[in-house]
C-alpha cells in the first residue's frame, strides 16, 4: 500500500484567455498609456511623472512602457492583511481568492418587513456584525452610505462603526485625504500601532480613476498618501462597455488595465515597493435599460481576463462577484451570484468584492442576500478544495473489507470522513413528507429565519478606553 502515501491535489481551474492573448492585451495596454495617455492635473503627480521620463503636455501625460514595467516589477506580488485582533487572515498572492461584501450602497432592505429605505448609520452595525458572523466572508467593506449622518463625516462614521462591529480586514472608500488619515489613525489604534499595522495591514483603501483615462486631484492625493504610509491601495476604474469604454470586451479590458496601471506608476514613483492592488470593474451598459449591469455574464468574463493579467504581472487583484441586478432575493439573484462566484474562484480573483450586498445594480443592501451569498461562497470554497488523493481517501482497504453487497454506514472510515461533506443551513434535502411535517418552509422563509438568527451575532466588544478614544476622534472630525 506504500504507493499511495503522497497526497495528490489539484485545484479546479478556469481560463478565459490564453498566453498569446495576455501578451497582446499587455502590448495594447502599453500602447494606450504611451500613445493616448491619461488626463491629470495634480501638481506633485505631474512632477513625479515628468521627472521619471513621462511626456507631459499640459494635463495630458503619456507614460512610456519602461515606466509601466518598472512599476510592475517594484510593486509587491504578495500582500498579507490582518484582523483587528492581529491575526494574519488574508494572503493575497497568485491565484488565491478571498471573498467580501460591497461598499457604498444607498438603500437597505429590511429582512423582517421587506421594505426598502435609505441606508443609515445604525444599519452599519447590522451589516458589519453580520459580515463578521458569516464564515464565507474573509474581509469586510464599508457597505452603505449612512444617509442620516452629515455628508462631510459620513465616510468616517461608517468606517469607524464597521471596524467596531467586525473584526475582519476592512476595505474602505472615502472622499479625500483627510478622511483617509482619520480612518488610518483609527486602524492604528485598534491594531496596536504602526509596527503591527505594517506587519499585517488591517485596512485597504479603494480609489477610482474616472473612465476613460482621467484622474481628479482628490483621488491622486489619496494614492500618494497611501503609498507614503504603506496603506494597501486598490486602484479600480469602472469602464462600461458601450458607454465609458469601447463596445468590445478586449477594448474594455485594455482601457481598464491602462487606467489601473497608470495609478500604479504614480504610486510606485512616490514609494517603490508600497502595496498596490490592480483591477477594474469591467461590465456593460445594458442597451435596453442603460444601466451599469452588475449581473451581466460579460462582467465575469472580463473580470476573469483581468485576473489572469494580474497573475501574469505578479500583482494582487481586486475582483468582482456575487452581485445581482435583481431587486429581491429571488431566482435571478441566486443564479447571478452563483455564476459569478464560481467563475471568480476557479480563475483566482484575489480580493473578490460584491459577494453579498450589491443588489439592484449597486444600489441596495440586503442582509438576506448576504446570508444567501455566504452559503454560495462556502459551497464554492468547498468545491475549490478539489479531490485530495491519498492512501486514506482512496479507501482501498475499506472497499476490500466491506466487499460486494455490504455497506459503509457503520464503518470507522465513514465516521472519520463524513463531516468533510458540505452541509447547508439554508438549502434543504429532505424527502417531501419530512419537509411537509417540518412546516413546509419554502426557501424564502428559511432564508429569512436564518438571516434573523445570524443578525444576533456581535464580535468581541472593544475595550471601554478604546471606545472613548474613538469617540474623541469622531468629535474632532469636520
Amino acid at each position: 500500500m506504500g504507493m499511495y502515501t503522497d497526497e495528490l491535489y489539484f485545484k479546479p481551474q478556469l481560463k478565459v484567455i490564453n498566453d498569446d492573448q495576455i501578451h497582446k492585451l499587455h502590448m495594447a495596454t502599453l500602447d494606450v498609456l504611451e500613445r493616448t495617455g491619461i488626463k491629470i492635473t495634480h501638481p506633485e503627480a505631474l512632477e513625479l511623472l515628468a521627472s521619471a521620463g513621462a511626456r507631459v503636455n499640459g494635463d495630458r501625460v503619456k507614460i512610456p512602457s519602461f515606466l509601466v514595467e518598472n512599476a510592475i516589477r517594484t510593486a509587491p506580488s504578495r500582500i498579507v492583511l490582518g484582523k483587528r485582533t492581529g491575526e494574519r487572515s488574508v494572503v493575497l498572492e497568485r491565484d488565491k481568492s478571498f471573498f467580501g461584501p460591497s461598499l457604498d450602497c444607498i438603500d437597505y432592505m429590511d429582512p423582517v418587513t421587506h421594505t426598502r429605505s435609505r441606508f443609515e448609520s445604525h444599519h452599519v452595525e447590522t451589516t458589519a456584525a453580520l459580515c463578521d458572523a458569516l464564515p464565507g466572508f474573509d474581509w469586510c467593506m464599508t457597505i452603505g452610505m449612512a444617509d442620516d449622518v452629515p455628508a462631510d463625516i459620513a465616510d468616517r462614521v461608517v468606517a469607524r462603526n464597521t471596524m467596531q462591529f467586525c473584526e475582519k480586514p476592512l476595505v474602505f472608500c472615502c472622499k479625500d485625504t483627510n478622511s483617509t488619515r482619520d480612518i488610518y489613525e483609527m486602524a492604528l489604534l485598534l491594531c496596536g500601532g504602526k509596527e503591527n499595522f505594517d506587519a499585517a495591514p488591517t485596512i485597504v483603501h479603494y480609489s477610482e480613476p474616472i473612465s476613460p483615462l482621467v484622474y481628479y486631484d482628490p483621488a491622486v492625493d489619496k494614492i500618494l498618501y497611501c503609498s507614503e504610509n504603506g496603506i494597501p491601495l486598490i486602484n479600480f476604474p469602472a469602464p462600461q462597455a458601450c458607454g465609458s469604454a469601447p463596445a468590445t470586451f478586449a477594448g474594455t479590458i485594455v482601457q481598464g488595465s491602462a487606467e489601473s496601471l497608470s495609478g500604479l506608476v504614480i504610486h510606485q514613483l512616490k514609494n517603490p515597493g508600497a502595496p498596490f492592488i490592480y483591477g477594474a470593474f469591467t461590465t456593460i451598459m445594458d442597451m435596453r435599460t442603460s444601466i451599469f449591469s452588475y449581473g451581466a455574464p460579460e462582467l465575469s468574463l472580463m473580470t476573469g481576463a483581468l485576473a489572469q493579467m494580474a497573475q501574469h504581472y505578479g500583482l494582487p487583484f481586486f475582483g468582482t462577484a456575487g452581485a445581482t441586478d435583481a431587486k429581491f432575493c429571488d431566482a435571478q439573484a441566486g443564479a447571478e451570484a452563483a455564476f459569478q462566484t464560481l467563475s471568480s474562484a476557479a480563475i483566482g480573483s484575489g480580493l473578490v468584492h460584491d459577494c453579498s450586498s450589491w443588489m439592484d445594480h449597486g444600489n441596495l443592501v440586503s442582509p438576506e442576500f448576504m446570508v444567501l451569498v455566504n452559503d454560495i461562497v462556502t459551497s464554492v470554497k468547498h468545491y475549490m478544495q478539489g479531490i485530495p488523493v491519498t492512501e486514506d481517501t482512496l479507501a482501498l482497504d475499506v472497499i476490500h473489507k466491506v466487499g460486494p453487497g455490504g455497506h459503509y454506514l457503520s464503518d470507522p472510515h465513514t465516521m472519520a470522513n463524513f463531516k468533510k461533506v458540505k452541509y447547508s443551513d439554508l438549502f434543504e434535502r429532505m424527502v417531501y413528507q419530512n419537509w411537509e411535517s417540518g412546516g413546509s418552509k419554502k426557501m424564502e422563509q428559511r432564508l429569512q429565519e436564518l438571516t434573523l438568527e445570524k443578525m444576533k451575532h456581535r464580535p468581541q466588544p472593544l475595550a471601554e478606553e478604546v471606545i472613548r478614544e474613538l469617540d474623541r476622534m469622531q468629535s474632532a472630525w469636520k
